[in-house]
């Protein structure tokens, strides 16, 4: 997480808060693209682009948090928000998820550990067609969970990933592309 917030707060200075604009559905396509573009990594092996696998799930940890402050606050017409500001909700939703995490490491005793990464992905693009349903009926569901709810499950899915792909790879240093292909 340290490292998903690292990325934020750079990007937060070099673009400020533009993503204040986007309504809570751009958001959800935006999860899409990259946990589509992780699928494609895995079962391709290779990227064109050259980034892999790891800031992919990177980019699912601060976009998820961004849906939730979106969710919270409601869109803007410009960038409403300073940096400070924002790195505060950053860590108030990055807290929630660590906090939720821990209470399903409890009662699921870890089960994560044993999972492929590959499975981290399926889940997050089962959530995001859950999530496109529910934004489809208005943000309305009759038994479900919501949007929010979607949305830290997505960014736990993540950050698992991110750590399995970080124990697979060499400890000094983060995963690299063949580390990502071969995941």
């Amino acid at each position: 997480m340290a490292g998903c917030r690292d990325i934020f707060c750079k990007k937060l200075h070099d673009y400020g808060a533009a993503w204040r604009i986007l309504r809570p559905a751009s958001v959800t396509d935006q999860i899409f693209i990259k946990a589509n573009r992780i699928r494609s990594l895995e079962t391709k092996g290779i990227s064109l682009v050259g980034e892999g696998i790891y800031p992919e799930f990177q980019a699912i940890v601060n976009y998820g948090i961004v849906g939730l402050i979106q969710l919270e606050l409601g869109y803007a017409e410009t960038e409403d928000m300073d940096a400070d500001h924002a790195m505060a909700y950053y860590d108030k939703y990055a807290n929630t998820a660590l906090e939720l995490m821990l209470r399903k490491n409890h009662d699921y005793d870890e089960a994560w550990r044993s999972m492929r990464v590959s499975s981290y992905t399926d889940l997050i693009l089962m959530k995001l067609n859950r999530t496109k349903q529910i934004e489809g009926n208005d943000g309305q569901t009759l038994i479900s969970e919501g949007i929010d709810a979607n949305y830290l499950d997505m960014i736990n899915y993540s950050v698992f990933g991110l750590i399995k792909l970080a124990e697979q790879s060499d400890s000094t240093t983060l995963p690299t592309e063949k580390d990502d292909a071969a995941n």
